[in-house]
């Protein structure tokens, strides 16, 4: 079944130099357009990180310091990333919870004002774990019936997720077929700052995720505890996740 869209959709995939969302960096990064026509464009970027990337790194995804010395950084094909996801949606696998921000915190380092609020997020893999219980090779063979070849390169683990979403119509009638409907069923969270230390409750208002503040709304930590604020300025928080917190403090500045 082909994907029912409303506006385009850019699905994705990031291969880096670890799992940090806050201090590691892109070395690779796929993406493929899809048209409301259903006309697709994909593009691969190999990206120099500007750190060393680590052995146990390059084994996972087989791209070494040599492969991407020459390649331009991330700030480089910032804009050119950016262009690609002009007015689209976002799909990927596990992408809610480590592409996104991490790709969020890239976009900010480059100083390229790269809208995330007014998108849909659909995640593969929640949708994938909601209904099975496993990892990207196993959802492929599942649903699309052929082994993985190359995993844990972009381009085969897009290539893998864009198949595995539209086989998961065929395989689960039921399952939302709109965008905004998926984005809703494929999010354990609606997160207010996409690495999900702020999200919105019940009511809409944004409160912490986390810590001993953990489900109290926002503003009523910073009116309680106004030093909180600076110590997660100042502490190893994304920058994504700071930016929110400075857009809480000003809206209430401004009341």
């Amino acid at each position: 079944m082909e994907l029912n869209l409303k506006r385009p959709m850019v699905i994705f995939d990031l291969e880096t130099t670890g799992i940090n969302i806050t201090t590691d960096r892109i070395v690779e990064l796929t993406l493929i357009r899809i048209e409301t026509n259903g006309k697709e464009t994909e593009k691969t970027f190999l990206v120099n990180p500007t750190i060393p990337i680590p052995q146990f790194s390059t084994d996972i995804h087989g791209i070494s310091d040599e492969d991407v010395k020459d390649k331009p950084t991330f700030k480089e094909i910032a804009k050119s990333v950016a262009s690609v996801f002009e007015g689209a949606d976002i799909a990927g696998f596990n992408s809610n919870k480590f592409d996104i921000p991490l790709l969020a915190e890239e976009f900010l380092r480059a100083e390229v004002d790269f809208d995330m609020k007014n998108r849909k997020f659909v995640d593969v893999q929640v949708i994938f774990h909601k209904m099975e219980q496993r990892n990207l090779a196993a959802a492929y063979k599942f649903y699309c019936k052929k082994e993985l070849i190359d995993a844990h390169s972009s381009k085969a683990d897009t290539l893998a997720t864009y198949e595995i979403l539209k086989a998961q119509f065929d395989v689960y009638p039921d399952m939302p077929k709109t965008i905004p409907e998926l984005s809703e069923f494929s999010s354990q969270n609606r997160t207010v700052d996409l690495a999900g230390q702020i999200i919105y409750n019940d009511k809409d208002v944004e409160v912490f995720n986390f810590g001993k503040y953990k489900g109290m709304a926002v503003e009523d930590v910073f009116v309680k505890d106004p030093g909180y604020y600076g110590w997660m300025l100042n502490s190893q928080f994304p920058l994504y996740t700071k930016k929110v917190l400075t857009e809480i403090k000003l809206r209430m500045k401004n009341k």
